[in-house]
């Protein structure tokens, strides 16, 4: 007689795994690939078609231009999970657990500051002057009754999106008052932040790593063309 085998225990149920929220600014990167664009289209007819030192110009001229124009416009991103936020910025990438986070800031600029005093600038979630000038506005109508809305929040970052519907209205007038469309996200990361700062999972150090793979290529591109204007 043989030895039943024994059967493998039946898979546990794992925990839920937080999904990380996407904060993203869509005009500077709309903004960013159509700067691209033409950076591609002139320099790459410049090397096809450029005699002398011309080619050599434009290769060192888009080994400069593409990374630090794509640094500050496509690569910006903040995301966010139930443990952490990472904030890609042009030139690094910072990890900050919840519980190293002290405060964010909204002036002129959206700000993280962490427990030991350190400030980190959210690149890809810029404020709009005009954007909160336009959401007082729409809250004053909101207040005073007039039922002005001719629409929902505008759309832009994250999980938000375009409302233009009658229900949108209703829904901006439902949820309080109006804000611009950053200072929602700034409020939704505050709240994050409230409720996480003291959980387990979301204890840890702050990390900070620069980007080389866009700093090398900037630096190789910038000291081409310092050489090629040195030697002209």
């Amino acid at each position: 007689m043989t030895t039943p085998e024994p059967q493998p225990s039946s898979p546990q149920p794992s925990e839920p795994v937080s999904r990380d929220r996407a904060y993203r600014s869509p005009a500077g990167i709309a903004g960013g690939v159509l700067v691209l664009a033409l950076a591609l289209w002139l320099g790459i007819d410049a090397l096809v078609a450029g005699d002398g030192r011309t080619p050599w110009a434009a290769a060192a001229a888009l080994l400069f231009l593409v990374p630090l124009v794509a640094a500050y416009t496509v690569r910006p991103a903040v995301y966010a999970n139930d443990d952490r936020m990472r904030v890609r910025n042009p030139f690094r990438v910072i990890v900050l657990p919840w519980a190293q986070v002290e405060s964010f800031r909204s002036g002129y600029s959206n700000e993280v500051f962490t427990e030991g005093g350190d400030k980190y600038q959210l690149w890809s979630i810029p404020v709009s002057l005009r954007g909160r000038k336009k959401a007082a506005r729409r809250e004053d109508r909101r207040v005073a009754g007039g039922g002005g809305q001719r629409g929902g929040v505008l759309g832009g970052f994250g999980q938000f999106g375009a409302r233009g519907d009658a229900g949108g209205a209703r829904d901006a007038v439902a949820d309080g008052p109006v804000r611009a469309e950053t200072d929602k996200v700034m409020d939704e990361l505050r709240d994050l932040l409230e409720a996480r700062k003291a959980a387990e999972t979301s204890q840890g150090e702050v990390t900070v790593r620069w980007a080389y793979e866009i700093l090398v290529p900037v630096l190789l591109g910038a000291v081409g063309l310092a050489v090629l204007l040195a030697t002209g």
